[in-house]
């Protein structure tokens, strides 16, 4: 017990204050913390820097990012730029042409041996050397390889470094314009789809009862329907286009990701801190916005990442099998689907557009399994 000064008794009070000493001078407190407070985002981003794969996965999905944006303006060429004259034309890559790679050369098969001294047909400097000589009947044929350039009249110094398509158009800028628009339209459904999931399933898991048992049915008829009769149905009513696609990817796309938070919602509802704001009067919106939301953007961030990929392959499915956007925009897709029907004669026109779409899906799916071992709650702290 503590007594005050005025209740001391008389000799004690004229003790001087110097006489008087700690009876244990041994006190112990808390030591102080040297090093900087770290938040749970920059410590999981700390996390994440550490993870070579993940880093080189987010690097390569900003270096896309950054050529679907350029590319289309500084190539020099149109998407829609078309010349038949150039049609179906070989990669030819400045520098790597003097290394035999991408040097804009073809093999050309079951030629007359007479005809390419005809500078008609084979203009001067075109043929580089005869390949194979043979009989084709009573004539010789040869097999030549030829600068393709030269023979198609492509003016000096002009390259297309992915070659072209059937109708002559630059099939780098038309893959990158077309990365673009697969980008946009997944960040729009993917955005969108968080949104609505977001809110569907926090207002399910916060409530939970008969509000929690109506939206889980509506939801779970929602998600038996057929994907591709829905996308033909928009398709239908708002004809072919980016509108449709995003209205497809969004009708049952939500469902995973309001599953998700009203999971997260049922496990964190019943806290303290919750049960306390609510003592103290904290409305509902605040209560599910500000203290329980929260909580759950970790995994809702990790799967946002993993939804970008899966819906840059079913526009690019839906490209593929028709119902992508109109001609003559370009997607990932629509480039795919156009060298599938070349790919023995032209195997470049499937190969790049092929590697662009590989990149993207392994990339994201790298950098999202990164995220969600640094948004680990387990992990916080660790090195």
């Amino acid at each position: 017990m503590i007594l005050d000064r005025d209740h001391l008794p008389e000799e004690i009070k004229n003790i001087p204050r110097e006489e008087f000493e700690l009876a244990d001078n041994d006190w112990k407190t808390d030591e102080r913390f040297t090093t900087e407070a770290i938040g749970f985002y920059r410590d999981a981003f700390r996390r994440l820097r550490k993870n070579t794969v993940s880093m080189v996965s987010l690097s390569a999905i900003l270096l896309i990012v950054i050529l679907a944006l350029i590319v289309p303006n500084v190539s020099g060429y149109s998407y829609v730029q078309q010349n038949l004259d150039q049609k179906n034309l070989p990669p030819k890559i400045p520098g790597l042409e003097r290394l035999g790679i991408a040097d804009g050369t073809r093999v050309l098969t079951n030629r007359k041996k007479s005809s390419i001294e005809d500078p008609n047909r084979f203009p001067e400097g075109s043929v580089l050397r005869i390949v194979r000589e043979y009989q084709a009947g009573k004539q010789t044929a040869v097999d030549v390889l030829v600068d393709y350039y030269a023979y198609c009249g492509v003016p000096e110094g002009e390259y297309h470094w992915f070659g072209t398509d059937y109708l002559g158009r630059d099939i780098m800028t038309r893959l990158f314009r077309g990365a673009r628009i697969s980008l946009l339209i997944a960040l729009i459904s993917v955005g969108t789809n968080l949104i609505i999931g977001i809110i569907y399933g926090s207002v399910a898991g916060y409530y939970g009862g008969k509000i929690d048992m109506i939206l889980t049915h509506v939801a779970e008829i929602l998600d038996g329907l057929p994907y591709i009769v829905v996308t033909i149905l928009f398709m239908l009513l708002f004809g072919s286009g980016m509108f449709s696609i995003i209205l497809a990817l969004t009708v049952t796309g939500w469902i995973g990701t309001a599953r998700l938070t009203r999971a997260q919602f049922y496990r964190f509802k019943g806290r303290e801190y919750v049960l306390s704001a609510r003592t103290l009067g904290i409305p509902d919106y605040r209560l599910i916005f500000r203290h329980i939301l929260p909580n759950t953007v970790g995994p809702l961030i990790t799967r946002a990442m993993i939804a970008v990929p899966g819906a840059i392959f079913s526009e690019s499915f839906l490209a593929y099998i028709g119902l992508g956007i109109k001609p003559p925009e370009p997607s990932i897709g629509i480039l795919l689907s156009t060298g599938q029907g070349v790919l023995l004669q032209y195997p470049y026109q499937t190969f790049f557009p092929a590697v662009l779409i590989s990149v993207l899906m392994i990339a994201f799916n790298m950098l999202s399994n990164g995220l969600r071992d640094a948004m680990d709650p387990n992990h916080r702290g660790e090195e």
